[in-house]
């Protein structure tokens, strides 16, 4: 196994259906402008109530990718 550096970036995802679709939602999205991602930590879960209902779910990351070797 070869040694490795990382970054760390955040990242907010949402989504009106759970937490899990705003995981993968925030994911998504990071995936097209950020290369090697490679691991995720859930640090706050939160969302927004209407008229007594869960209108959506907010859910911050922090992800890791990794950083390219110098050519």
């Amino acid at each position: 196994m070869s040694d490795n550096v990382y970054r760390v970036i955040e990242v907010v995802g949402s989504s009106t259906s759970g937490t899990d679709d705003a995981i993968r939602n925030a994911i998504a999205r990071a995936s097209q402008t950020v290369n090697h991602l490679d691991w995720f930590e859930v640090t706050e879960t939160r969302g927004h109530i209407e008229d007594g209902q869960i209108a959506h779910f907010q859910v911050t990351l922090k992800v890791g990718f990794k950083i390219e070797s110098p050519s």
